[in-house]
């Protein structure tokens, strides 16, 4: 039903032809954060589990040393207290043997698909799902959406933008999206489907963070398959390397011990840089990038609304479902209820049930049509 109203949509030349942004977002799953385990919270539970017996062990001495009623009462408590510590420890070893079991390493106990996944706050995070979405940014409609539980966007870019291509019919597609799905092979992808995308590099250059040059630093010259270093000397090809499952180049100069501003550069023998095979894909993109520096506007202006409507809509508990297929489906209808409501607000509600109506008889034989709503304040509620 929420691909059959984007067919509508498409029909109703509702959709720009120009950019779909690219985003996703975290939502709540019923999971609570103290039923999803993994292997650091197993062991930071069982630190703290052993600190409190042996706070308890030392307070069951005190109490012993003073030999009064009170100090008795005190150590019956606190010996039910270790009992059920002890116990704790045993379901917590028992829970970190299922989890060296478990093909991502998580457990979660309520909602067997929800995951723990960092959200934007440092050092927070939530047990729930990673909502992707495509919209236009015409009239801020999801053209396209998914449901995961990956905590990270780096491998959705290619993916959603062929949904959004397939949605809306656009053959030359632009894509935006930010920083979080920057990767090499998924541009790579939307480049070989004939996508164009906008996403800008993540800023985690290490080299940098230390107050030395980085990469960007280093300018290519396609022509001589060189680089050129900020003191002027050239970084030459010296050998290709297979890391990660990429082909990588490697480039250094000789002249890196007698340069004056070699401190800057590196703390190493010489300086080295690497370069990809495909990186042209994504020197082509910053270049449009850098020309085009409004796309990330636009792309903050039209992902990000949609969202924060879903969720004020959805409250603080957001799924009310368990596993992920309910859980998309869930969201497939929040989907289609945010779509139906902005074509009533494009539109208004009468042209929208005309247009449906139309829409019906073009595609469905005459039994199996559907009647029509015959007075459009009856589609209000």
């Amino acid at each position: 039903m929420c691909r059959q109203f984007i067919v509508l949509c498409r029909r109703l030349d509702l959709f720009a032809q120009s950019i779909v942004a690219i985003d996703g977002a975290k939502f709540k799953a019923v999971n609570n954060r103290d039923r999803n385990f993994t292997s650091g919270k197993v062991r930071a539970r069982m630190e703290q589990i052993e600190h409190s017996i042996e706070r308890y062990l030392a307070a069951m001495d005190t109490a012993d040393r003073t030999h009064s009623e009170v100090a008795e009462a005190k150590t019956s408590r606190l010996t039910d207290k270790i009992a059920k510590l002890k116990q704790q420890m045993q379901d917590l070893q028992a829970m970190e043997q299922r989890l060296q079991e478990a093909p991502d390493g998580q457990i979660s106990l309520t909602d067997p698909d929800a995951r723990s996944m960092a959200t934007s706050g440092r050092g927070t995070g939530m047990v729930g799902y990673n909502v992707q979405s495509a919209v236009d940014d015409k009239h801020h409609l999801i053209v396209a959406h998914e449901v995961t539980n990956v905590g990270h966007d780096r491998s959705a870019l290619a993916t959603m933008a062929e949904q959004a291509r397939l949605a809306t019919g656009i053959e030359d597609l632009n894509v935006v999206a930010d920083r979080g799905y920057f990767s090499g092979e998924q541009i790579l992808a939307c480049e070989q489907a004939g996508i164009t995308a906008y996403v800008p590099k993540p800023l985690t250059s290490g080299s940098k963070a230390e107050g030395r040059f980085g990469k960007q630093d280093f300018v290519y010259d396609a022509h001589k398959n060189e680089y050129r270093c900020p003191a002027g000397q050239s970084l030459i090809y010296r050998y290709t390397n297979l890391e990660a499952g990429l082909t990588t180049h490697a480039y250094w100069s000789s002249h890196c011990q007698q340069c004056s501003i070699k401190a800057q550069c590196t703390n190493l023998s010489f300086r080295r840089v690497r370069r990809w095979e495909h990186e042209d894909v994504i020197d082509a993109m910053q270049r449009r990038l850098d020309r085009e520096p409004e796309k990330m506007r636009v792309r903050r202006q039209t992902a990000e609304h949609p969202f924060g409507t879903l969720k004020h809509w959805m409250g603080s508990t957001h799924f009310l479902t368990r596993t992920l297929a309910r859980v998309s489906t869930e969201m497939s209808l929040h989907v289609l209820a945010y779509n139906i409501k902005r074509v009533m607000k494009i539109m208004g509600i009468g042209a929208m049930i005309e247009a449906i109506g139309a829409l019906r008889a073009l595609f469905c034989s005459p039994t199996e049509a559907i009647p029509a709503f015959q007075n459009p304040s009856e589609t209000v509620s």
